[in-house]
């Protein structure tokens, strides 16, 4: 824990057709790391034990179905740290943008922006083949070791991680219809024009496949960010390098100084 109010209440946001079992073994080596921490995680509508409902099509629609699940839960007594993937960090800055009072600092993964770059860097133009074939594919231990191999470059824990995710579609499956409305969501999500007022720390990864780290890149240009790129982690990077997150993550809370700044920016706004 840290004594700048950082990374004390942890929530935790996957991406596209993804849920909290995905997250492995991430949640309990944050916990790990930072032991006096609250860490929490929740699923976006249409996913996981939401996969039932209907997605949103829009980012602020996904971020106030998130919201209403953490105010009935209680996890906003205290101000959340987000730690969020991909379309998982659009809603976690649309959501430090919009209640900035409720968030006290954001860790994005390999997210991007569409006014900062282009489709072909937000889903690289590379890999359209691959992730357009996921939709087609009616095995889904096919599908999701195809998956694996889109968003991990670990070479060491494919079958076992594919079967473990083949289970979760088989018990929460994600329809087609609701992936199709998280990706709409995605490709139409902009930034807007100022950053949070909140610390945001960006972790990208060189080597992914799915989304260009240039898209962090042009994150971290725009506004001056904290940035940290792996050289070899995919998509996933809290699946191949769950260490390396954790570390760069610990270093970033406490170096932030306290939040007497974040709380008169929180207040202006007001």
């Amino acid at each position: 824990m840290t004594d700048n109010g950082l990374a004390t209440n942890w929530l935790l946001l996957r991406g596209l057709s993804r849920e909290v079992e995905h997250w492995g073994d991430f949640p309990a080596i944050l916990q790990r790391n930072f032991p006096g921490a609250s860490v929490h995680t929740l699923d976006l509508p249409g996913t996981g034990y939401l996969y039932q409902q209907e997605s949103p099509n829009r980012i602020a629609g996904i971020t106030d179905a998130v919201r209403l699940q953490a105010l009935e839960q209680g996890l906003l007594q205290q101000p959340l740290t987000l730690l969020a993937y991909s379309l998982g960090g659009m809603v976690a800055w649309d959501w430090m943008q919009r209640y900035p009072g409720e968030i006290n600092g954001g860790v994005l993964l390999n997210t991007s922006f569409a006014n900062l770059n282009p489709f072909y860097q937000r889903l690289r133009w590379q890999s359209y083949r691959q992730f357009l074939g996921l939709f087609l594919q009616t095995n889904l231990h096919r599908r999701e070791t195809a998956l694996l191999k889109l968003v991990s470059n670990r070479k060491d824990v494919g079958g076992f991680i594919a079967s473990e995710w083949t289970k979760i579609q088989q018990h929460r499956p994600v329809s087609i219809k609701n992936s199709l409305r998280q990706i709409m969501a995605a490709a139409a999500y902009r930034s807007g024009k100022q950053k949070p007022v909140q610390p945001v720390l960006l972790l990208s990864s060189q080597k992914d496949y799915l989304v260009s780290s240039a898209c962090s890149v042009a994150i971290q240009k725009r506004w001056q960010l904290d940035l940290r790129v792996h050289p070899w982690a995919g998509h996933d990077l809290c699946l191949d390098q769950p260490l390396w997150v954790v570390d760069k993550i610990k270093r970033w809370a406490e170096n932030i100084t306290p939040s007497s700044n974040l709380h008169q920016a929180v207040t202006a706004l007001s």
